[in-house]
């Protein structure tokens, strides 16, 4: 099977950091703000996303007040097709979300039900003022209307291809590739 990288650590430093940039802005700074990444790999990338805007806006020292972690397993609609996975924590920053703008962050958005039980999972935890979207890759390919707000790279896939997203944290290196497709 033919895999071909398309982001490499630094273009994967350099989304994000855009990224922290568009979150700011469109939050007029990072008071009342909640990074909430979505396992697996939408945890480590909220968490650098929360150091970048923590660094930007001047207060390195609050990079651990922003992010946490919110576990969906339970709320996703493909349960009963076999593909299951153990729940992992859901962490909530102390100061919680109501109230405030909830930034839900995950590694590639594709046909949107993810992002669907995230929304319902969210709101079992809280209400926060507003909820955007960051994520890393958006592919396309829509199942449900949902639209991130902040997208690190658009990808065009075909819906035979798979993104493939590596992260230090995780996999022990950074990158972004795709596989499959027509030959």
């Amino acid at each position: 099977m033919t895999q071909r990288t398309v982001l490499d650590a630094p273009d994967i430093s350099r989304a994000i950091t855009r990224i922290a940039h568009e979150i700011i802005e469109s939050n007029k700074g990072s008071d009342d703000l909640v990074l909430l990444g979505i396992p697996r790999r939408g945890v480590p990338l909220a968490h650098r996303l929360a150091e970048a805007i923590a660094s930007i806006s001047g207060r390195p020292e609050t990079a651990g007040e922003l992010a946490g972690s919110l576990d969906i397993t339970m709320y996703r609609d493909d349960l009963r097709g076999g593909s299951y996975r153990a729940p992992e924590p859901t962490t909530i920053p102390s100061a919680g979300i109501d109230a405030k703008t909830v930034v839900l962050v995950d590694d590639v958005l594709f046909s949107g039900r993810t992002i669907r039980a995230a929304l319902d999972a969210l709101a079992d935890v809280g209400r926060p003022a507003k909820v955007r979207l960051a994520v890393l890759v958006d592919r396309g390919h829509r199942d449900l209307p949902i639209r991130a707000d902040h997208v690190g790279k658009n990808l065009p896939t075909s819906s035979s291809e798979r993104v493939n997203v590596s992260l230090t944290e995780i996999d022990g290196d950074d990158s972004v590739s795709i596989s499959g497709g027509r030959e």
